[in-house]
């Protein structure tokens, strides 16, 4: 499927950081979340300890960590709109719906993880306008996953969500080998990894639909 460079829009920065903020009521550092697959050094550390180590997060950052996070909350957020969508429709096969349910799951909490990291980098979470993201979906392909049914609706998923997924895998090993803040690049890692093995389900998947 031919990748999307798409523009992100003031609606989807929005709602990025509306998902991020009611993502857990624990705050919105990487300390509090548990991720499946995410192994932060400092997850042990309880939450008050985060505004201490405000200063040090802030200079142990490049603009790699930044440009990251900044794009991957709103890659991110499609992804979650994309699997609300599909969990909000019938008779979807089950391995289908599966899969969208683990993508929710995954992805919610990365997204209140990297807005915890911008706010303590004292970065802004919007990226710069005019930057684009690949693997983003179009708004016309949105609405013809949301209009259609069944086994298309279920084949169009897998088909977006494979674009989007190799779009995601891009943008994390850029900052795998750039980035400096330590939780950042493994957290690329962690993306490579499990969206990379999600790309192959997928493709099971689509075989058999």
């Amino acid at each position: 499927m031919t990748k999307k460079f798409l523009t992100l829009s003031a609606t989807a920065i929005a709602a990025a950081i509306a998902l991020a903020g009611c993502a857990s009521g624990s705050g919105t550092g990487s300390t509090g979340t548990s991720t499946p697959g995410m192994d932060h050094g400092s997850s042990s550390a309880p939450a008050s300890s985060a505004p201490g180590s405000a200063t040090a997060a802030a200079a142990d950052h490049n603009t790699a960590d930044v440009t990251f996070a900044q794009t991957m909350i709103p890659h991110h957020t499609q992804a979650v709109e994309m699997s609300d969508t599909m969990l909000k429709k019938k008779d979807i096969p089950a391995p289908v719906t599966a899969l969208a349910t683990k993508i929710k799951a995954a992805q919610g909490p990365e997204i209140q993880t990297m807005t915890g990291w911008l706010k303590s980098w004292n970065e802004p979470i919007q990226m710069p306008s005019g930057h684009s993201m690949t693997g983003m979906i179009g708004d016309e392909e949105m609405k013809k996953l949301d209009a259609a049914l069944g086994t298309e609706a279920a084949r169009l998923f897998l088909k977006q969500m494979i674009a989007h997924h190799e779009g995601a895998i891009m943008m994390a090993k850029t900052e795998n080998t750039a980035g400096k803040n330590t939780d950042a690049v493994q957290l690329s890692k962690d993306i490579v990894n499990a969206q990379e093995s999600e790309i192959q389900e997928m493709q099971k998947l689509l075989a058999t639909l």
